[in-house]
């Protein structure tokens, strides 16, 4: 008995972390409005936002449908991908020296079912001076990436510390994706997806 992985989302982030751990899947992008209303609250719209890319494509029998969305949240504030290098300096400047959470919400879906989850990392930031932002920002890094920052990038030399998943905060927490594959009835081999 197998089973086909199907990842919906363009971060090649997620693709990067499914490729690490071995999986065979295959991309197919959504095209969800992943905006927020401000009274929204992050786990929930997280959530909401990942259920609704894996509904975008639904899933075929034989196959699992993953769909993620990661929100960076400060003072109750959601902060999205900058519009522009602008945009990401201050954002960088907002997030300099204090703490953060980023959320990813999860949905992994089968047929006529989904199975949901959210994860919440904290993220402590070094403080930065404006020079440094301004380095940062003209990477390029910052300009498609949810609060202007990649962990796994240059973005490692800003990132004081954690508490929570590290890989949650690169866009898929592993192992709540390992919990909603056993909801399904499925478990990681190491390289491979086998019945429980």
């Amino acid at each position: 008995m197998t089973v086909r992985l199907v990842l919906a989302s363009a971060s090649l982030r997620r693709r990067e972390i499914l490729t690490r751990l071995g999986l065979d899947f295959e991309v197919r992008i959504p095209a969800v409005d992943e905006s927020t209303t401000p009274d929204e609250d992050p786990a929930d719209a997280a959530i909401r936002l990942a259920e609704a890319k894996a509904k975008s494509f639904p899933a075929a029998r034989g196959e699992l449908v993953l769909a993620a969305d990661t929100l960076v949240v400060i003072d109750d504030e959601i902060l999205g991908k900058p519009a522009d290098a602008a945009e990401a300096e201050r954002m960088a400047a907002r997030l300099s020296g204090r703490v953060h959470n980023v959320y990813t919400g999860l949905a992994l879906a089968a047929p006529g079912r989904a199975e949901l989850a959210v994860e919440r990392t904290r993220v402590w930031f070094r403080t930065l001076d404006g020079a440094e932002r301004a380095e940062y920002v003209a990477t390029g890094e910052p300009l498609d990436k949810a609060g202007a920052y990649g962990i796994q990038g240059f973005g490692a030399a800003i990132v004081e510390r954690i508490e929570g998943d590290y890989f949650n905060v690169m866009g898929l927490p592993v192992q709540r994706f390992l919990e909603l594959l056993r909801r399904h009835g499925w478990r990681y081999a190491f390289g491979s997806l086998v019945p429980l």
